[in-house]
């Protein structure tokens, strides 16, 4: 029985103004996210991948409201998010957290670590004190950390147990909900599967859902259930993690799997020949995005932008030839 949705969202924009002259008139957009449209159950994490510039960053900001939507329909728990006031997205706030990419530069270096995970609990009036303190403590050991190291500032840790730290922060409010913005990737290699087997335990542990946004297929394919690709600000495929590293539909897809080296030498893999740069999200192709790339594209794709459409279980695409 499929899990009722915890996000839902619907035809999700952002753009950017560009402005010029002196007196600063907008004279076009940069178009980071152009009608994105997902779901996601409770205990369940949709990996969203793509190149650098695709806009997957913007989407996961864009869900928290850390930045304005332009358009689109964003709920959690069936609570609008869009139109909620400053007073209810406080409250929502605690359903919903990030991790960061940086973990160093997401942590403020004048504060104690211990301060810093305990600040959210402050902010939202949680317990007295000795509560909190007791509260982070035992978030520190959760995540690996030793309770001892509530007082040291972030300078004094690896790169890896700052990226703890900023999971213990994002934990702290006991959310349903939490964006993980590429939280391995300024990782050793060998730090990355124990972040990564720590999400994990923490998801069996306490039903979180996660959005995470990554580039390296390899650990998108390990940690999540469903995969959401990303072309230019679109979605171009949606697909259980099975089904999509299987068989790709999309000639992206197919591309960025493609590209992926095998840890066997021996072995050789067809290559997809995709030429050419990304279009600049200023001024993007006519219909289908990719075309300009795509060894398949045909007249109408030049035309004709292909919606997201179903075709199969639970499977989505967005290609003319599929």
């Amino acid at each position: 029985m499929q899990k009722p949705p915890l996000i839902e969202v619907a035809g999700l924009r952002k753009f950017f103004p560009i402005k010029k002259g002196l007196l600063r008139r907008t004279v076009g957009n940069v178009r980071a996210v152009d009608g994105v449209s997902f779901s996601i159950a409770a205990g369940e994490t949709l990996g969203l991948v793509g190149e650098s510039g695709c806009g997957k960053s913007t989407v996961g900001r864009a869900v928290l409201r850390l930045i304005e939507p332009s358009a689109g329909s964003i709920k959690i728990n069936g609570k609008e998010i869009v139109s909620a006031n400053k007073q209810e997205m406080r409250g929502l706030r605690r359903q919903m957290q990030i991790v960061f990419q940086d973990p160093f530069s997401s942590l403020n270096p004048r504060i104690k670590a211990g301060e810093i995970v305990g600040e959210p609990l402050k902010v939202h009036g949680v317990g007295n004190k000795q509560e909190r303190d007791a509260r982070v403590a035992q978030l520190f050991q959760r995540v690996g950390l030793r309770p001892a190291q509530m007082n040291n500032y972030p300078h004094q840790f690896s790169g890896g147990q700052r990226q703890r730290v900023s999971i213990a922060r994002a934990l702290a409010l006991d959310p349903h909900f939490i964006v993980a913005d590429e939280p391995v990737s300024a990782l050793d290699v060998s730090i990355q599967a124990q972040v990564i087997n720590l999400l994990m335990d923490l998801q069996r542990e306490l039903g979180l859902s996660y959005l995470f946004i990554s580039h390296n297929l390899a650990v998108v394919e390990h940690i999540s259930h469903r995969v959401a690709v990303m072309y230019l600000g679109r979605i171009v495929e949606y697909a259980d993690k099975a089904a999509l590293f299987a068989k790709p539909l999309h000639p992206y897809t197919e591309a960025l799997l493609a590209a992926v080296p095998l840890p066997d030498p021996a072995l050789k893999r067809t290559r997809l020949r995709v030429e050419g740069d990304v279009p600049s999200p200023i001024d993007p192709p006519p219909g289908c995005h990719f075309h300009p790339r795509c060894p398949y594209a045909e007249a109408r794709c030049k035309i004709e932008a292909p919606a997201l459409r179903d075709v199969g279980v639970g499977r989505q695409v967005a290609c003319h030839l599929r």
